[in-house]
Parts: C-alpha cells; structure tokens; sequence
C-alpha cells in the first residue's frame, strides 16, 4: 500500500487587525497572517484541501490586507515545488469558499470540487457583511452569473476566460472521503466550514482547523475571528476540535498563526 504524505504549500501572507482575529478581544493593530493549502498524496489520488488566495483579486478589492505572495507561494508555484502539476489534482476539498480559501481553485480544472452543501448555497447569496469573504466567484461561473442577478448587476454571456464550472460534489456532515482522510463539521465561521484530520503511519494524526480556529491563542481561549456567519456555532466548533484532538491524539494545525507556521514544513518537505 502506498505510503500518505501530507504537504503543507506556503500561499504568502495577509494582514488584518489584531481586533478581527481576536473578536471584541484584540489587542488592535495590524497583524501579518499566512495562508496555506494541504495538500495529499494518497492511494486513492491527490486531494488539495483549500488553494490560498488569488493576489491580483486581493490587490484590486482587499488591498488592505496588503498581499505578499511571491512566484514560488502561488498555487501553481507550490504545487510545483511539492513535484506536481494542477492536472495532477483529483480532488479540491474548500474548507468553505471565502476568497483565501479558494482563489486558485480556477488552475484545477480536471479535478472534482468538494464542499459542504450549505457553503455552496450560501456563497452564492451571503449576508451583507459576508460579501468581501465571498468576493471571488472565480472557481465557479454559474454561481458568480447567478450573484451577479441577484445584486442586479449585468450577467455577460461569456464571463473571462479563467472563469469555469467545474464538477462539484456537495456533502454535509463527517466525512471519511478516502481512508483515513476525514472531513470535521465545523460551521460558525461560515454556514457549511470544514476542517481536515489526516491520518498516517509514521505519526499522530494531523487536524487542519482551517479558519474554524485562527490562532493558537484563539483556539485555546476560544475567542473566536470576528469573520464569522454565528459566533455560538464558531465556539462550538472550536469546543470540537479540542475533544477530536485529545480522542484521537491528533497534532492541531491552526489556520493563520505566524508563530506556529513557521515552525510547519513545507514543500518539498512532507509529513508521512
């Protein structure tokens, strides 16, 4: 049986404040964040959980966050470094599709698209303070037509080029999408939000919060991003992962925590 192996593709960095990652806590001040995808290498195929962000898209409608995203953090650069092109990617597993999360989705056009039932119906109508989260629409042409007339906006009959309509899997609750590759519920910060547990045989299981817990301060004091669709889920879900990580002797690798990231290999390092 071959071998898994789990490697953690650095995207680049963003920057919020200190009050959005520590909701109504802080302390305030600007904050630099990475952003990373994980990407597995199984008997059953190659399964890509999240793809980063997009810097052209972040630079024109969140330039705040003030983008650094060299040749080598693109998706396409990463993969490369890990040896593997896009067309090698079966599947693309989105903890939820807020645009750091799904921006390189477009490169994987060959690959099934996996997501939660309720992301996807909320995407593509989200609340008002949701729209920035949910700014890029470009791992989906319908979706994007179909946001476009509800805001009333012009649907163009042909949208750009690096706008597709890939094939898409919807599902809802735990998952186990291939043996020992499980998909944690994990909603609060968004409506369907997975996070990720991989098991391997040469160490504890691996479990990828995603955006479920920022920080690692966050996560152990449950003080939840201020991004987020219902704060009661989001303590919740945080709640969860500290028990699946104590049932099954899992290392927890938070979202978006400098700290602990650098301390993470990344490719062409692997874990296995």
């Amino acid at each position: 049986m071959k071998e898994t192996r789990v490697y953690i593709l650095d995207g680049g960095t963003l920057v919020i404040d200190g009050f959005h990652i520590y909701w109504n806590r802080g302390p305030a001040g600007e904050v630099r964040f990475p952003v990373y995808s994980v990407l597995i290498d199984h008997a059953d195929g190659l399964y890509l959980f999240d793809t980063g962000f997009d810097c052209d898209h972040v630079n024109a409608v969140l330039p705040f966050e003030k983008p650094v995203q060299s040749e080598k953090q693109t998706l396409l650069g990463a993969l490369a470094l890990a040896g593997y092109r896009p067309q090698d990617i079966d599947y693309v597993v989105n903890s939820h599709y807020h645009f750091d999360h799904c921006g390189g989705n477009r490169h994987l056009r060959e690959a099934c698209t996996v997501c939660h039932a309720l992301e996807f119906a909320q995407c593509k109508a989200p609340a008002p303070f949701e729209m920035l989260g949910y700014s890029d629409m470009s791992f989906h042409a319908d979706l994007y037509r179909e946001r476009l007339a509800q805001e009333g906006r012009a649907v163009p009959d042909d949208p750009e080029s690096d706008i597709w309509t890939p094939r898409v899997e919807l599902v809802s609750g735990d998952q186990e999408i291939a043996k020992g590759v499980h998909l944690i519920e994990t909603p609060g910060h968004t409506a369907g939000h997975y996070s990720l547990l991989v098991e391997l045989a040469g160490r504890r299981p691996m479990l990828f919060t995603a955006d479920a817990a920022y920080t690692r301060k966050g996560l152990e004091q449950e003080i939840i991003p201020s991004f987020h669709l219902d704060p009661v889920k989001a303590v919740a879900s945080m709640k969860r992962l500290k028990d699946v990580a104590v049932e099954r002797d899992a290392e927890i690798f938070v979202g978006h925590d400098g700290e602990d990231f650098a301390g993470y290999a990344t490719a062409p390092a692997y874990y296995s």
